[in-house]
């Protein structure tokens, strides 16, 4: 934490460590904090897609299905790459009884490399 803060210090304009420091932040359980690093890191630079991600998984642990959504479909705009972000948002969709585009998500993160989703294709698409 101490390395995030400094270098915050020296550059507070360093948007990365903002989104490392919230991501200490949030596994440390201090999710409002992390929350707050990520929104600076995405005032700081909005086309990040990691950011967003990050952020997306802290606002679906906090109840915010909705905002949760919006964040991984950010990340995903902004890198159609993003394994994780079809992962998580297919689960988003699962909740929502959306099993169709669950499973297309979940099938889109195991093609980018996420071998687990298919697991959860195994488990929940027929």
């Amino acid at each position: 934490m101490q390395d995030y803060n400094k270098a915050i210090e020296l550059n507070p304009n360093n948007d990365s460590a903002y989104n490392n420091r919230g991501k200490l932040k949030a596994e440390l359980g201090d999710k409002q904090g992390g929350m707050q690093d990520f929104n600076k890191a995405i005032e700081l630079n909005p086309n990040i897609s990691v950011v967003y991600y990050n952020r997306g998984l802290i606002k679906s642990e906090l109840g915010d299905k909705q905002g949760a959504m919006q964040d991984f479909n950010k990340a995903i705009e902004l890198d159609p790459n993003n394994g994780m972000a079809y992962a998580n948002r297919g689960t988003l969709y699962k909740y929502t009884n959306n099993m169709k585009a669950a499973c297309a998500d979940w099938s889109k993160a195991g093609e980018l490399g996420l071998l687990k989703a298919y697991e959860f294709i195994k488990k929940y698409c027929r």
